[in-house]
């Protein structure tokens, strides 16, 4: 099961560097998580300051 970003992200960015598949990428509003690409390992989860990161 993939991880979201939901509406309580703040776009700094943390998650980009920790995703060892690069599946996140900079949305219109907030960063975004491709589902194809993410391999689940929770590396963004963990680094969030926010807590915007979950499993969908």
């Amino acid at each position: 099961m993939a991880y979201i970003i939901d509406d309580n992200c703040i776009k700094c960015g943390a998650c980009v560097g920790e995703c060892p598949v690069d599946a996140i990428s900079e949305g219109d509003t907030i960063y975004v998580i491709n589902p194809e690409t993410c391999i689940d390992c929770g590396a963004c989860e963990a680094i969030c300051p926010v807590a915007a990161i979950s499993q969908a």
